[in-house]
């Protein structure tokens, strides 16, 4: 078992930058692969980020390319969002994910992340 727990989110105007973390704890040498995505209201859903643990290779979604960086810090185990330029159209809860074993994900809370213009 993987739990998470996110933390981060808050009011920023459109410009500014937010860092969110994902504190993982529990089966930590299982994780293969940690993802933040998001769930704008009335929307489905999506993938923003995501970092592969063999290797540490990203990738992200054509929306937030140049804007966020996904990284993590093992010794913490702890992943980051860092979202820069953000727009009001970044408005969502975010949500942590890890992939563990061969099936298995876990999901943390979500943070509220809203961008006034």
């Amino acid at each position: 078992q993987v739990q998470l727990v996110e933390s981060g989110g808050g009011l920023v105007q459109a410009g500014g930058s937010l860092r969110l973390s994902c504190v993982a704890s529990g089966s930590i040498s299982s994780i293969r692969a940690m993802r933040w995505y998001r769930q704008a209201p009335g929307k489905q859903r999506e993938l923003v980020a995501a970092i592969i643990t063999d290797g540490g290779s990203t990738n992200y979604a054509d929306s937030v390319k140049g804007r966020f960086t996904i990284s993590r810090d093992n010794a913490k185990n702890t992943v980051y969002l860092q979202m820069n330029s953000l727009k009001p159209e970044d408005t969502a809860v975010y949500y942590c994910n890890a992939q563990y074993g061969y099936f298995s994900n876990s999901w943390g809370q979500g943070t509220q992340v809203t961008v006034s213009s």
